[in-house]
């Protein structure tokens, strides 16, 4: 598989067994990812968007198929290697911010250096994107004394503090309002524009899916189309 792609994935298939029924979620998925690209998802509840992004994240095994992130195979992979990559491999970031409401930004962020074991290093690159996201005077304020907007670029920043090659955002504007949206997205297509890198994203918002290089429209566990 070409080094160019961060994520590839061939004929993938997941069903989730509810009681006695098989329910798919995902129906022969086929994809690839060069590294560097933004690439917006879309499609209605249960199309197998999140599905999709928690197996490449290493949160859910596939039922069969291949899946290489970051020229890792993830079927070959331990508990641990799949932790790890979660650690080094792959940031998240989600709509509902899921930041420690008794920490403030500063430790949120510090968190997944923490975990991560990076925690001592210093980051000069780091300090530059806490920059970029306008929220080095908000540090020291717990998520509750945050707007929206605020708590997700201290998510985002938490996503990125460990220089992760892909970054997973699930609906990352869907507790939004416009204008932080927009904030939001803006700083997404920077970090891909200046630093490289690489975003899928998945959104409801028309608008935002616009943000991506490509499209990839996804209904009942297929892909059905790419623009």
């Amino acid at each position: 598989m070409s080094s160019a792609r961060i994520i590839e994935i061939r004929s993938l298939h997941k069903i989730y067994r509810v009681g006695k029924v098989d329910v798919p979620a995902l129906r022969g998925v086929d994809l690839a990812v060069k590294r560097g690209e933004f690439l917006s998802i879309v499609g209605p509840s249960g199309s197998g968007k999140s599905t999709l992004f928690h197996i490449i994240g290493g949160l859910t095994p596939p039922s069969s198929g291949q899946v290489r992130v970051a020229d890792q195979d993830l079927a070959a992979l331990t508990d641990a290697g799949r932790t790890n990559l979660r650690k080094r491999t792959v940031g998240f970031v989600f709509q509902k911010f899921n930041l420690l409401p008794n920490l403030t930004a500063r430790d949120n962020i510090a968190v997944a250096r923490y975990i991560a074991g990076t925690d001592s290093k210093p980051d000069p690159q780091f300090e530059e994107a806490l920059r970029a996201l306008s929220i080095a005077n908000r540090l020291d304020h717990k998520p509750s004394a945050l707007s929206g907007g605020e708590q997700q670029r201290v998510a985002i920043a938490r996503a990125i503090v460990n220089h992760p090659a892909i970054l997973l955002a699930d609906e990352p504007t869907g507790n939004l309002d416009t204008e932080n949206s927009k904030a939001v997205l803006e700083i997404l297509r920077d970090l891909n524009e200046r630093l490289g890198q690489t975003i899928l994203m998945i959104t409801h918002n028309p608008e935002a899916a616009q943000y991506g290089h490509r499209i990839v429209i996804m209904r009942d566990g297929r892909i059905m189309e790419t623009t």
